[in-house]
């Protein structure tokens, strides 16, 4: 198995626990309600909560299907990098213990999913 291949399996399984779990136990909603909305995006919060996970859900096929990587990788990057400016920066940089912690999650899967989108850097093509 490449590694590449590895990686992309591995943020896809990490994207899609993360929003399934949500569909089944009212996360979603409650995400939406609970936190966006108050925080001010109200009356979008669920919405917007639907849209991010069902965007992971859509994010992860495409990561295990390898096709359209990068748009996926760029969707994905500019959630997680809210999520670090509205949710987790507060909380400082480790995660420890469930639920709602620092950034230094977020920041690995950032950096994953770039190397996952420019495996050879960023070249310039002359």
């Amino acid at each position: 198995m490449k590694g590449l291949m590895l990686l992309r399996i591995a943020v896809a399984v990490i994207l899609l626990t993360h929003s399934v779990f949500g569909i089944f136990n009212n996360g979603i909603n409650d995400f939406g309600n609970l936190y966006l909305n108050q925080i001010g995006f109200a009356p979008l919060g669920v919405f917007l909560a639907w849209s991010i996970k069902l965007s992971h859900i859509a994010a992860a096929v495409l990561l295990l299907i390898n096709k359209y990587v990068k748009p996926a990788g760029f969707v994905t990057i500019f959630i997680l990098v809210m999520g670090i400016i509205l949710v987790h920066f507060q909380e400082g940089w480790f995660v420890v213990g469930g639920g709602r912690n620092g950034v230094e999650y977020n920041f690995l899967l950032i950096c994953v999913l770039l190397a996952i989108m420019f495996p050879n850097g960023l070249q310039r093509k002359i």
